[in-house]
């Protein structure tokens, strides 16, 4: 890149546009990590449970997403998800779904990483709570769910945090299926502009701003806990 003079003209006026592709990207994020957690809180559930088939289910999903590059599973909902809406709900195929598979495909895929960090949680609640709140006449779904999990979240907080951290940067994965979020946002005003660099540079201090906030976040939050 010898001669080549870095030019950040094209930023200021495309802050409209990144925006537009920054809500994208945020959206994304914030569903995957609801429906994620959620999902992943049932799978953590399933493992520990008794019951060898939802165990056994349980291990399968998180052994076989956590073996799988995730910008595949991507390729993969963006090609099924639209099959299956036209087939469940009479969506026409050709319809825009780029955002729902995208959506759907991270949420089941960090599912299985949030799982193993609630299961992790769950067993660092000492078994005397669980008796204890059986003891005096709970049943067992209410004692995990008003005593176990409360501590169990409360202690695992900051790993939550730093795997959506993770999700956030991974987002920009999306490019795949030429769904607009913020890196594709950047990559197209770059392209059209004639300065690639430069936009890929802002992308990624933007990308660098918010992860590293978030994880002074979860310093902030391991120090509090420790207390």
């Amino acid at each position: 890149m010898s001669g080549y003079d870095l030019d950040f003209s094209s930023v200021p006026g495309a802050l409209p546009f990144l925006w537009t592709g920054m809500k994208v990207t945020l959206r994304i994020t914030v569903t995957a990590i609801l429906a994620g957690i959620a999902w992943g809180t049932v799978l953590a559930l399933f493992r520990l449970s008794g019951n060898r088939v939802l165990s056994a289910f349980s291990a399968g999903y998180v052994d076989t997403f956590r073996s799988i590059p995730l910008i595949m599973v991507l390729l993969w909902f963006f090609l099924l998800v639209p099959a299956a809406l036209e087939k469940l709900l009479n969506i026409p195929r050709h319809a825009d779904t780029r955002l729902t598979s995208a959506m759907v495909a991270f949420a089941l895929f960090q599912a299985a990483y949030y799982a193993e960090i609630i299961r992790a949680g769950i067993q660092s609640v000492s078994r005397g709570q669980l008796f204890a709140a059986l003891a005096l006449g709970m049943t067992g779904w209410k004692a995990m769910r008003l005593v176990v999990l409360p501590q169990a979240f409360r202690a695992m907080t900051p790993l939550l945090l730093t795997q959506s951290v993770i999700l956030f940067q991974d987002t920009s994965l999306v490019y795949v299926s030429a769904l607009t979020d913020f890196f594709g946002a950047a990559y197209k005003v770059g392209d059209r502009d004639g300065r690639l660099v430069e936009m890929l540079l802002f992308a990624g201090a933007v990308y660098f701003a918010g992860s590293f906030a978030a994880s002074r976040l979860v310093r902030h939050l391991q120090r509090r806990l420790a207390r």
